[in-house]
Protein backbone atom coordinates (compact mmCIF):
# COMPACT_ATOMS: atom_id res chain seq x y z
CA UNK A 1 0.00 0.00 0.00
CA UNK A 2 1.45 3.23 -0.70
CA UNK A 3 1.71 6.21 2.01
CA UNK A 4 -0.77 8.45 0.54
CA UNK A 5 -3.59 5.52 0.46
CA UNK A 6 -3.23 5.45 4.55
CA UNK A 7 -3.51 8.81 5.08
CA UNK A 8 -4.29 12.33 3.41
CA UNK A 9 -1.85 14.24 5.68
CA UNK A 10 1.15 12.19 5.47
CA UNK A 11 0.40 13.14 1.33
CA UNK A 12 -0.40 16.74 1.92
CA UNK A 13 2.02 17.12 4.65
CA UNK A 14 4.61 15.33 2.48
CA UNK A 15 3.89 18.06 -0.18
CA UNK A 16 3.92 20.92 2.18
CA UNK A 17 7.38 19.74 3.54
CA UNK A 18 8.68 20.07 -0.14
CA UNK A 19 7.21 23.16 -1.06
CA UNK A 20 8.76 24.67 2.51
CA UNK A 21 12.26 23.38 1.81
CA UNK A 22 12.87 23.29 -1.42
CA UNK A 23 13.99 26.92 -1.58
CA UNK A 24 16.34 26.41 0.80
CA UNK A 25 18.15 24.00 -0.13
CA UNK A 26 18.44 25.16 -4.49
CA UNK A 27 18.31 28.37 -5.95
CA UNK A 28 15.01 29.49 -6.17
CA UNK A 29 14.27 29.28 -10.06
CA UNK A 30 15.15 25.75 -10.03
CA UNK A 31 12.41 24.72 -6.57
CA UNK A 32 10.38 27.05 -8.72
CA UNK A 33 10.46 24.78 -11.88
CA UNK A 34 10.52 21.12 -9.67
CA UNK A 35 6.99 22.66 -8.18
CA UNK A 36 5.94 23.44 -11.74
CA UNK A 37 6.78 20.04 -13.52
CA UNK A 38 5.73 18.42 -10.20
CA UNK A 39 2.07 19.50 -11.08
CA UNK A 40 3.26 18.29 -14.66
CA UNK A 41 3.97 14.74 -13.21
CA UNK A 42 1.15 14.27 -11.18
CA UNK A 43 -1.69 15.49 -13.61
CA UNK A 44 0.34 13.25 -16.07
CA UNK A 45 0.06 10.04 -13.43
CA UNK A 46 -3.24 10.57 -13.37
CA UNK A 47 -3.37 8.76 -17.18
CA UNK A 48 -0.31 6.33 -16.41
CA UNK A 49 -0.49 5.51 -12.70
CA UNK A 50 -4.24 5.55 -12.49
CA UNK A 51 -6.02 5.08 -15.29
CA UNK A 52 -3.63 2.98 -17.32
CA UNK A 53 -3.26 5.18 -20.14
CA UNK A 54 -0.07 5.50 -21.57
CA UNK A 55 -0.43 9.08 -23.07
CA UNK A 56 2.99 10.19 -25.29
CA UNK A 57 1.39 13.54 -26.04
CA UNK A 58 1.35 15.41 -22.24
CA UNK A 59 3.44 18.39 -23.84
CA UNK A 60 1.29 19.18 -26.23
CA UNK A 61 -1.45 20.57 -22.96
CA UNK A 62 1.36 22.17 -21.27
CA UNK A 63 2.64 23.66 -24.05
CA UNK A 64 -0.76 25.22 -24.93
CA UNK A 65 -1.23 26.54 -21.52
CA UNK A 66 1.92 27.75 -21.46
CA UNK A 67 1.05 29.30 -24.54
CA UNK A 68 -2.06 31.00 -24.10
CA UNK A 69 -1.20 32.31 -20.44
CA UNK A 70 2.00 33.83 -22.42
CA UNK A 71 0.29 35.52 -25.01
CA UNK A 72 -2.36 37.15 -22.57
CA UNK A 73 0.71 38.28 -20.29
CA UNK A 74 2.52 39.49 -22.80
CA UNK A 75 -0.37 41.62 -24.42
CA UNK A 76 -0.78 43.09 -20.89
CA UNK A 77 -3.82 43.99 -19.41
CA UNK A 78 -5.22 40.91 -18.48
CA UNK A 79 -5.28 39.85 -14.92
CA UNK A 80 -3.36 36.78 -13.58
CA UNK A 81 -6.18 34.75 -12.59
CA UNK A 82 -7.66 35.30 -16.14
CA UNK A 83 -4.82 34.16 -17.80
CA UNK A 84 -4.06 31.39 -16.05
CA UNK A 85 -7.51 30.12 -16.48
CA UNK A 86 -7.65 31.06 -19.91
CA UNK A 87 -4.70 28.46 -19.84
CA UNK A 88 -6.53 25.51 -17.98
CA UNK A 89 -9.20 25.48 -20.01
CA UNK A 90 -7.35 25.71 -23.16
CA UNK A 91 -5.21 22.57 -21.95
CA UNK A 92 -8.77 20.77 -20.75
CA UNK A 93 -10.40 21.56 -24.09
CA UNK A 94 -7.26 19.93 -26.34
CA UNK A 95 -7.36 17.45 -24.25
CA UNK A 96 -10.70 16.46 -23.96
CA UNK A 97 -10.51 16.68 -28.24
CA UNK A 98 -7.38 14.30 -28.13
CA UNK A 99 -8.70 11.52 -25.22
CA UNK A 100 -11.92 11.23 -27.28
CA UNK A 101 -10.38 10.53 -30.48
CA UNK A 102 -7.28 8.48 -28.76
CA UNK A 103 -9.33 6.87 -26.03
CA UNK A 104 -11.50 4.66 -29.05
CA UNK A 105 -7.79 2.48 -29.79
CA UNK A 106 -6.10 0.50 -26.84
CA UNK A 107 -2.29 -0.53 -26.36
CA UNK A 108 0.38 0.84 -29.09
CA UNK A 109 -2.43 2.57 -31.35
CA UNK A 110 -3.53 4.90 -28.31
CA UNK A 111 0.25 5.86 -27.65
CA UNK A 112 1.00 6.36 -31.36
CA UNK A 113 -2.54 8.69 -31.29
CA UNK A 114 -0.99 10.71 -28.33
CA UNK A 115 1.98 10.80 -30.36
CA UNK A 116 1.04 12.04 -33.40
CA UNK A 117 -1.29 15.01 -31.51
CA UNK A 118 1.48 16.16 -30.17
CA UNK A 119 3.31 16.12 -33.38
CA UNK A 120 0.58 17.85 -35.31
CA UNK A 121 -0.01 20.41 -32.56
CA UNK A 122 4.31 21.36 -32.46
CA UNK A 123 3.88 21.81 -36.00
CA UNK A 124 1.07 24.37 -35.37
CA UNK A 125 3.13 26.47 -32.67
CA UNK A 126 6.14 26.18 -35.12
CA UNK A 127 4.55 27.39 -38.02
CA UNK A 128 2.11 30.53 -36.42
CA UNK A 129 4.83 32.43 -36.00
CA UNK A 130 2.76 35.43 -35.81
CA UNK A 131 1.29 34.61 -32.10
CA UNK A 132 3.95 32.00 -30.81
CA UNK A 133 7.12 33.17 -32.08
CA UNK A 134 7.73 30.02 -34.10
CA UNK A 135 11.59 28.98 -33.39
CA UNK A 136 12.18 31.56 -31.10
CA UNK A 137 9.14 31.17 -28.45
CA UNK A 138 7.28 33.49 -27.71
CA UNK A 139 9.09 36.33 -25.17
CA UNK A 140 8.08 39.22 -23.79
CA UNK A 141 5.92 37.64 -21.02
CA UNK A 142 5.54 39.55 -17.79
CA UNK A 143 4.19 38.49 -14.30
CA UNK A 144 0.88 40.91 -13.47
CA UNK A 145 0.94 41.47 -9.84
CA UNK A 146 -2.47 39.84 -7.64
CA UNK A 147 -4.41 42.37 -6.43
CA UNK A 148 -5.49 41.48 -2.42
CA UNK A 149 -8.50 43.30 -0.96
CA UNK A 150 -7.63 45.71 1.62
CA UNK A 151 -3.57 44.75 1.45
CA UNK A 152 -2.83 46.06 -1.93
CA UNK A 153 -1.13 44.23 -4.71
CA UNK A 154 1.17 41.17 -3.94
CA UNK A 155 3.82 41.72 -6.78
CA UNK A 156 5.16 38.33 -7.93
CA UNK A 157 7.95 39.73 -10.39
CA UNK A 158 9.94 38.67 -7.27
CA UNK A 159 11.02 35.51 -7.72
CA UNK A 160 10.55 34.91 -3.88
CA UNK A 161 6.75 35.97 -4.09
CA UNK A 162 6.37 33.64 -7.08
CA UNK A 163 7.42 30.88 -5.90
CA UNK A 164 4.59 31.27 -3.12
CA UNK A 165 1.80 31.50 -6.17
CA UNK A 166 3.91 28.21 -7.45
CA UNK A 167 4.00 26.13 -3.96
CA UNK A 168 0.07 27.21 -3.35
CA UNK A 169 -1.04 26.20 -6.90
CA UNK A 170 1.12 23.12 -6.51
CA UNK A 171 -0.52 22.20 -2.84
CA UNK A 172 -3.94 22.77 -4.32
CA UNK A 173 -3.40 20.68 -7.48
CA UNK A 174 -1.88 17.59 -5.19
CA UNK A 175 -4.92 17.72 -2.95
CA UNK A 176 -7.45 17.73 -5.98
CA UNK A 177 -5.80 14.99 -7.12
CA UNK A 178 -6.01 12.92 -4.16
CA UNK A 179 -9.61 13.76 -3.62
CA UNK A 180 -10.21 13.23 -7.08
CA UNK A 181 -8.16 9.40 -7.05
CA UNK A 182 -9.50 8.83 -3.74
CA UNK A 183 -13.26 9.25 -5.04
CA UNK A 184 -15.98 6.89 -6.54
CA UNK A 185 -14.61 8.61 -9.78
CA UNK A 186 -11.16 7.71 -9.01
CA UNK A 187 -11.77 3.86 -7.96
CA UNK A 188 -14.11 3.40 -11.05
CA UNK A 189 -10.51 4.34 -13.25
CA UNK A 190 -8.61 2.03 -11.10
CA UNK A 191 -10.80 -0.64 -11.80
CA UNK A 192 -11.20 0.01 -15.34
CA UNK A 193 -7.29 -0.02 -15.45
CA UNK A 194 -7.44 -3.33 -14.79
CA UNK A 195 -10.10 -4.74 -16.13
CA UNK A 196 -12.18 -2.67 -18.44
CA UNK A 197 -15.00 -5.40 -19.93
CA UNK A 198 -15.59 -5.94 -16.05
CA UNK A 199 -16.16 -2.73 -15.23
CA UNK A 200 -18.39 -1.67 -18.41
CA UNK A 201 -20.40 -5.23 -17.00
CA UNK A 202 -21.74 -3.18 -14.17
CA UNK A 203 -22.81 -0.05 -15.60
CA UNK A 204 -19.93 2.26 -15.84
CA UNK A 205 -18.73 4.31 -18.97
CA UNK A 206 -15.12 3.38 -18.81
CA UNK A 207 -15.11 5.48 -22.49
CA UNK A 208 -16.88 8.59 -20.61
CA UNK A 209 -14.26 8.75 -16.78
CA UNK A 210 -11.43 8.40 -19.05
CA UNK A 211 -12.14 11.20 -21.04
CA UNK A 212 -13.10 12.96 -17.76
CA UNK A 213 -9.48 11.76 -16.51
CA UNK A 214 -7.81 13.62 -19.59
CA UNK A 215 -9.50 16.27 -19.24
CA UNK A 216 -8.81 16.78 -15.83
CA UNK A 217 -5.11 15.90 -16.90
CA UNK A 218 -4.59 18.47 -19.99
CA UNK A 219 -6.26 21.48 -16.83
CA UNK A 220 -3.80 20.56 -14.44
CA UNK A 221 -0.85 20.44 -17.80
CA UNK A 222 -2.42 24.16 -18.78
CA UNK A 223 -1.67 25.11 -15.54
CA UNK A 224 1.68 23.93 -15.03
CA UNK A 225 2.51 25.35 -18.82
CA UNK A 226 1.00 28.65 -18.13
CA UNK A 227 3.37 28.77 -14.75
CA UNK A 228 6.45 27.87 -16.61
CA UNK A 229 5.85 30.61 -19.35
CA UNK A 230 6.44 33.01 -16.67
CA UNK A 231 8.79 31.48 -14.56
CA UNK A 232 11.56 32.51 -16.95
CA UNK A 233 9.32 35.08 -19.05
CA UNK A 234 9.39 32.83 -22.16
CA UNK A 235 7.99 30.32 -23.82
CA UNK A 236 10.23 27.94 -26.04
CA UNK A 237 9.16 26.05 -28.25
CA UNK A 238 11.00 22.97 -26.84
CA UNK A 239 8.36 23.07 -24.17
CA UNK A 240 5.46 21.55 -26.36
CA UNK A 241 7.49 19.00 -28.20
CA UNK A 242 7.78 15.24 -27.67
CA UNK A 243 11.06 15.71 -25.82
CA UNK A 244 8.93 17.16 -23.28
CA UNK A 245 6.37 14.47 -23.30
CA UNK A 246 8.73 11.83 -22.69
CA UNK A 247 10.56 13.79 -19.95
CA UNK A 248 7.74 13.87 -17.77
CA UNK A 249 6.60 10.10 -18.77
CA UNK A 250 10.35 9.51 -17.33
CA UNK A 251 9.37 11.82 -14.02
CA UNK A 252 6.62 9.62 -13.11
CA UNK A 253 8.16 6.33 -13.58
CA UNK A 254 11.49 7.63 -11.34
CA UNK A 255 9.14 8.91 -8.79
CA UNK A 256 6.66 6.03 -8.60
CA UNK A 257 3.04 5.67 -10.42
CA UNK A 258 0.03 5.52 -8.99
CA UNK A 259 1.47 7.45 -5.79
CA UNK A 260 0.30 11.07 -5.35
CA UNK A 261 3.91 12.62 -3.79
CA UNK A 262 5.96 9.97 -6.08
CA UNK A 263 6.21 12.16 -9.56
CA UNK A 264 6.72 15.27 -7.29
CA UNK A 265 9.43 12.99 -6.32
CA UNK A 266 10.52 12.15 -10.01
CA UNK A 267 10.66 15.59 -10.76
CA UNK A 268 12.52 16.79 -8.81
CA UNK A 269 15.14 14.15 -9.17
CA UNK A 270 14.77 14.70 -12.84
CA UNK A 271 15.34 18.41 -12.96
CA UNK A 272 18.36 17.98 -10.18
CA UNK A 273 19.96 15.09 -12.13
CA UNK A 274 20.06 16.48 -15.23
CA UNK A 275 21.30 20.15 -14.47
CA UNK A 276 24.04 18.04 -12.10
CA UNK A 277 25.05 15.91 -15.19
CA UNK A 278 25.19 18.19 -17.37
CA UNK A 279 27.94 20.36 -15.78
CA UNK A 280 29.89 17.36 -15.19
CA UNK A 281 29.93 16.00 -18.58
CA UNK A 282 29.71 17.00 -21.56
CA UNK A 283 27.80 13.74 -22.57
CA UNK A 284 25.76 13.65 -19.82
CA UNK A 285 22.82 11.97 -21.33
CA UNK A 286 24.68 8.60 -21.80
CA UNK A 287 24.88 8.83 -17.87
CA UNK A 288 21.26 9.66 -17.23
CA UNK A 289 19.84 7.16 -19.69
CA UNK A 290 21.83 4.54 -17.41
CA UNK A 291 20.51 5.83 -14.62
CA UNK A 292 16.79 5.43 -16.08
CA UNK A 293 17.84 2.04 -16.76
CA UNK A 294 18.76 1.20 -13.34
CA UNK A 295 15.34 2.07 -11.99
CA UNK A 296 13.26 0.70 -14.85
CA UNK A 297 15.14 -2.27 -14.11
CA UNK A 298 15.89 -2.63 -10.24
CA UNK A 299 13.12 -0.38 -8.91
CA UNK A 300 9.69 -0.77 -10.12
CA UNK A 301 7.64 1.40 -8.10
CA UNK A 302 10.35 4.26 -8.54
CA UNK A 303 11.70 6.42 -5.56
CA UNK A 304 8.58 5.46 -3.36
CA UNK A 305 9.32 1.82 -3.50
CA UNK A 306 12.94 2.78 -2.93
CA UNK A 307 12.00 4.69 0.50
CA UNK A 308 9.48 1.73 1.16
CA UNK A 309 12.27 -0.82 1.18
CA UNK A 310 14.24 1.45 3.63
CA UNK A 311 11.77 1.82 6.02
CA UNK A 312 10.80 -2.03 6.06
CA UNK A 313 14.20 -2.47 6.82
CA UNK A 314 14.86 0.04 9.13
CA UNK A 315 11.51 -1.61 10.61
CA UNK A 316 13.07 -4.90 10.87
CA UNK A 317 16.18 -3.99 12.01
CA UNK A 318 14.92 -2.56 14.90
CA UNK A 319 12.56 -5.01 15.57
CA UNK A 320 15.78 -7.44 15.90
CA UNK A 321 17.63 -5.23 17.92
Amino acid sequence: MHPDKKSPLWTMGGAVLIALLAPFIMPMNIATEILIFGIFAASTNLLLGVSGLYSFGQAAFFGIGGYVAGYCFAQGGIPLGAGLLLAVLAGASVAGLVGAISIRRTGIYFMMLTFAFNQMIYYIAYSWSSVTGGEDGLTGIERPGIAIPGLGVFDISQDANFYVLAAVLFLASLLFLYRLTHSPLGLVLEAAKHNPRRTASIGYSVYKVQVYAFVVSGALAGLAGGLYSMLYRIMPIDAISWHNSASVVFMVVIGGMGNILGPVFGAAIFIWLQGLLSLTWARWPLLFGLFIIVAVLFFRGGVVELLTRIRMYASKQKGSA
